[in-house]
């Protein structure tokens, strides 16, 4: 959850409040819904104001579906997240812009037009233990020069790599790549600890660059973007100059 609340951090330090609208009467029935169908706890109908797939932190599967969300439902929503919005005021709802209408600092969002869900930024105990478990198979299964790290970021597949991003404890990320046939148990063709996180404007994409030499590695998060946008883009520059560029996959 820690990458998530950084990106959160940075989002409504940046945005801060004094750039929030007035809600008017169509934005504040859909907060009034969204509260009314909690308190209903009507979990089919809120199924149909989630804009899938609803992300939850990696390595935590998205939900993807109405299917999947009325399963999972309590992993997201457990009774302290319910009671949050339940008993909500109109006042702890701002919207920032084209990001949508927020609840508190960002624990909920919505689109500001249709009312949809768009975004959870709330662990469960539940998802807690889950990312957790998780995390300590996951490393069960990686090579042993990869099993040290303090959070996973990315797991990413291009047309020619399998990409793997991790948080260390000096706060610095750890870049390590396959060729696409090879599978994460097996040594990495390349490792890389000197990763550094940068934010690019206020809507969360960021680049995290890694240095080799005089070749250069960017993994890029394209949070927001075009339609169609990659989730991630992956270039390689040599002494500054672009030598590949690739779109991935968040796996």
């Amino acid at each position: 959850m820690k990458f998530r609340l950084l990106f959160l951090l940075v989002l409504v330090s940046k945005i801060g409040y004094s750039q929030s609208e007035k809600l008017d009467d169509n934005k504040t029935n859909n907060i009034k819904n969204v509260i009314a169908l909690f308190k209903q706890k009507n979990i089919h109908k809120i199924s149909n104001i989630i804009s899938f797939p609803l992300r939850r932190e990696y390595p935590i599967p998205s939900i993807n579906d109405k299917n999947e969300f009325k399963q999972r439902f309590s992993q997201v929503f457990d009774q302290t997240l319910v009671d949050k919005i339940v008993n909500s005021k109109i006042k702890q709802w701002s919207e920032v812009g084209w990001r949508g209408i927020m609840l508190d600092n960002g624990i909920v969002w919505i689109e500001s037009y249709e009312g949809k869900i768009t975004a959870v930024n709330y662990q469960s105990t539940f998802e807690k233990k889950l990312q957790k478990d998780l995390i300590a198979k996951e490393k069960e299964n990686l090579h042993v020069s990869l099993k040290t790290f303090n959070n996973p970021t990315y797991k990413i597949k291009t047309k020619n790599y399998l990409i793997r991003v991790d948080e260390l404890s000096n706060s610095k990320y750890r870049y390590a790549s396959w060729k696409i046939n090879k599978i994460e148990s097996s040594k990495p063709d390349i490792i890389l600890n000197n990763g550094v996180l940068e934010f690019e404007g206020s809507g969360g994409n960021h680049v995290i660059t890694f240095s080799n030499g005089s070749y250069t590695y960017k993994v890029y998060r394209n949070i927001i973007g075009e339609k169609n946008a990659p989730d991630i883009t992956f270039e390689v520059e040599k002494d500054g100059k672009i030598i590949l560029t690739e779109d991935g996959t968040i796996m």
